[in-house]
């Protein structure tokens, strides 16, 4: 049997296996992370170790102290945000959906931050990290959306409109020996405050009410379903933890090891969106 064929065949026995503990478990609580949007073109951060495939993303502290990290963030969401914003939901996004419509899901906690799940159906979404189509003022709060804000940017930078690049993970870009010195961030028009976009970075912590949202949402869970997801960032994980302690049942879905293996009652290997739409295969 070859590669392909085995990893196919792990798959379908790991759909029917979900397929049997979804349904025993209604009102599931599912958490969401960068595996389920690669098959929409979005790229991941992490290999299936759970290691950095590239530069981590900029940090909070840098962003928030350091004009120059500023405009490096900026120069390359303005590459990269066409590419993010043109995403369509892949078949995890509409398996989900579907999934949530039936009654079995309850709640998508994501951690990815391209709205691709609204956009597939889900109506119960709690975008943990928040979202890369609105940016807000730190100053002031006033916001607007990402499109307006990239008009802006191009029109401060009109030479970098032209300039080609390798989509990043969450609307960022890699673009090699670029000189960010001259480049122009626009101001929040309000008050002229710094502008951000509006997710949260790492080493910034979760607005308490979303966080409370999630972890309410998985204690009143039936069962938890990780999706996509190396639930190496403490924000996810501990939702994760916080269930298991509670002897709320978590399976997940996904390629390589995770932080919570050890935390399972069991887990599929596979491509999110092949094993979500077998299972739902599997179960009809």
């Amino acid at each position: 049997m070859n590669a392909a064929v085995f990893e196919r065949s792990g798959e379908v026995a790991g759909a029917e296996r979900l397929a049997a503990w979804l349904s025993r478990h209604r009102n599931v609580a599912v958490i969401t992370g960068a595996g389920v949007s690669t098959g929409s073109g979005i790229p991941d951060y992490r290999d299936g170790d759970g290691n950095w495939k590239r530069s981590p993303p900029v940090q909070f502290q840098d962003f928030v102290r350091s004009e120059r990290t500023r405009r490096r963030y900026w120069a390359r969401s303005l590459i990269g945000w066409p590419m993010f914003a043109a995403a369509r939901p892949g078949t995890a996004h509409v398996a989900l959906a579907r999934l949530e419509h039936a009654g079995v899901i309850d709640r998508v906690i994501t951690q990815n931050v391209d709205g691709l799940h609204q956009r597939a159906g889900s109506r119960k979404v709690i975008d943990l990290h928040g979202r890369l189509d609105v940016v807000r003022c730190f100053a002031c709060g006033c916001g607007e959306g990402r499109d307006v804000f990239q008009s802006r940017l191009l029109n401060a930078n009109p030479d970098w409109g032209a300039r080609n690049a390798r989509v990043a993970p969450d609307g960022d870009a890699d673009l090699d020996a670029a000189d960010y010195g001259a480049f122009e961030v626009p101001a929040c028009e309000a008050c002229g405050g710094v502008l951000k976009p509006g997710v949260v970075f790492y080493g910034e912590p979760v607005p308490r009410e979303r966080s409370e949202a999630a972890m309410t949402a998985v204690l009143m869970a039936a069962g938890v379903l990780a999706v996509g997801s190396s639930l190496m960032t403490w924000s996810s994980f501990r939702l994760v933890r916080a269930a298991a302690e509670r002897g709320i049942p978590v399976v997940a879905v996904n390629r390589g090891r995770t932080r919570a293996d050890p935390l399972y009652a069991f887990k599929c290997e596979g491509e999110c969106g092949a094993v979500l739409s077998a299972a739902i295969d599997a179960a009809t």
